[in-house]
């Protein structure tokens, strides 16, 4: 996925603080050195002047200078260093300053981006995502199959929490491996408690962890923000966000029905998913309520292009969140 310019430049303006920061550090360092050891300073500055002489006889026709000129370097050097040291200095005290060696701050090697420039694109991702208040622990590797019961059926179909959850993870993660290649959407439902957020998260966090851009709303702070883009048309902020949820890779829409819902919402929910829909941007939508009151509430338009866009995956089990605290009193 390639960055917005705003993003990339964005980054690269942090690259610049970071080697003016170091730069900072380093040009104090040596003005401690030149108060502390004034011969330090000298030294330098003949090396300043035996480079211009040097270079003088070089472009005159001495093709001995070149030689001559590193071996009176090497010794001026080598006498910085030994002062430096008998000084109480550390040996490379004064040598350039990086936070990442590899490309020296510039978020390149050669052509290619650094590991600390993929590190700081995902940094972005994150800032942006309104993600970030989420537990660490809200990742695959965290999740727990035993929370969903082979003994538990669905009315609906007759199969077990297990075997849906298994079907379910197993489309999650196509999703994620698949993603920027296929367009797909997911739609998770199910009562309160049974993980639908948590998946949400554990997906978003890969999809970011790609590099793609994601913005995890509640459906209440989706629709305040949509609003406050139509009735204030000078807000610039609300502007930009709702462009970034139209146009990012991965928009998240959590605890639908959890808002108050009027005309207003319903149309505004419907223009939401459409746009994404026209523009192959995929979505995650997960709500408590049955695909019944999402027909009701939200219009047919809304719940067909739901269904016949989205993959609906129903889940179903105890409160995860009480089970989680009654085994926390067992273990005390």
């Amino acid at each position: 996925m390639a960055l917005k310019n705003s993003q990339y430049y964005a980054i690269m303006r942090e690259y610049e603080k970071i080697r003016q920061k170091n730069h900072d550090i380093q040009t104090a360092r040596y003005e401690e050195v030149y108060t502390k050891l004034p011969e330090f300073k000298s030294l330098d500055e003949s090396i300043s002047i035996l480079s211009v002489q040097y270079g003088k006889k070089l472009l005159n026709g001495d093709k001995s200078a070149l030689s001559s000129l590193k071996e009176e370097l090497e010794i001026l050097r080598s006498s910085k260093k030994q002062l430096l040291i008998s000084a109480g200095f550390p040996e490379d005290y004064l040598k350039p300053i990086y936070d990442c060696p590899d490309c020296k701050d510039t978020g390149y090697i050669g052509n290619q981006k650094c590991h600390c420039f993929k590190q700081a694109i995902i940094q972005l991702l994150y800032d942006q995502s309104n993600i970030k208040e989420f537990p660490t622990e809200a990742s695959f590797e965290h999740f727990r199959l035993d929370f969903y019961p082979s003994a538990l059926y669905d009315k609906t179909t007759g199969r077990s929490a297990r075997a849906m959850m298994e079907d379910t993870l197993r489309i999650c993660h196509r999703f994620i491996d698949t993603f920027g290649k296929e367009f797909q959407n997911l739609f998770f439902y199910g009562s309160v408690g049974v993980g639908k957020t948590f998946l949400s998260t554990c997906i978003a966090r890969e999809i970011m962890e790609k590099e793609f851009s994601v913005v995890y709303f509640s459906a209440p702070q989706l629709f305040n923000t949509l609003a406050q883009t139509k009735f204030d048309k000078s807000d610039v902020d609300a502007r930009n966000m709702t462009d970034y949820i139209y146009n990012c890779d991965l928009l998240i829409i959590d605890d639908l029905g959890s808002e108050y819902t009027n005309a207003f919402i319903t149309a505004q929910f419907f223009t939401c998913i459409n746009e994404r829909l026209i523009h192959r941007k995929s979505t995650i939508i997960s709500t408590n309520l049955s695909l019944e009151s999402i027909a009701n509430l939200y219009t047919e338009r809304s719940f067909s292009r739901i269904t016949s866009n989205y993959a609906l995956l129903k889940i179903i089990g105890d409160d995860i969140r009480i089970r989680k605290k009654l085994e926390h009193r067992e273990e005390h």
